[in-house]
């Protein structure tokens, strides 16, 4: 009898080293990083009579005007690149009607990896959430006191270089067909 206790015990022990160890493990992912909050919000929206993309940058709090709508950004977070990305932003966006008058017709989260789920769906524009960051070619609005934005200069990435003023290219010169004299 003495053995079976013991054999008994030893098993109760394993198991419950290994609750501790997958606890452990369970642990983990709950105990995750703080996100990282983003000055900035990209959004991409979609003028459906025109068939227009266009992409642009929006300041946390600030209120830019896309179409008929107001996209105010309160919040864009990211997480750590040692963590899996995942982009959220919550977002209000009013609509603009015909009688100048302003209504709500989206408030809450919109996420980057699934813009599906919660774009703006208006019957002339879309508007979905690409990413967030701390950089962009957009000067701060007036008066803001956010967190810190490097400002980068605004390049297009399939214009190349400027070949006339590096030299490589000759410029045309009018050519000389007589000298009167």
């Amino acid at each position: 009898m003495g053995f079976t206790m013991r054999r008994y015990l030893g098993r109760a022990a394993s198991c419950a080293l290994a609750a501790l160890i997958g606890g452990v493990a369970f642990v983990s992912p709950i105990q995750a990083q703080t996100p990282i909050q983003n000055p900035v919000a990209v959004f991409k929206g979609l003028d459906k009579i025109t068939g227009r993309v266009t992409t642009f940058d929006v300041y946390i709090d600030e209120t830019v005007q896309f179409g008929a709508l107001q996209v105010t950004p309160r919040v864009c977070n990211s997480r750590p690149l040692t963590e899996a990305s995942q982009t959220t932003a919550f977002i209000e966006v009013d609509e603009l009607t015909l009688d100048s008058k302003v209504r709500r017709i989206f408030s809450g989260w919109m996420f980057a990896s699934n813009p599906g789920v919660h774009a703006v769906e208006h019957s002339v524009y879309d508007i979905w959430l690409i990413n967030c960051k701390t950089s962009t070619s957009v000067p701060p609005p007036e008066g803001y006191a956010g967190p810190a934005v490097e400002l980068v200069s605004e390049e297009d990435e399939l214009a190349g270089d400027d070949f006339v003023s590096s030299g490589e290219i000759p410029v045309p010169r009018p050519k000389v067909l007589a000298t009167l004299n």
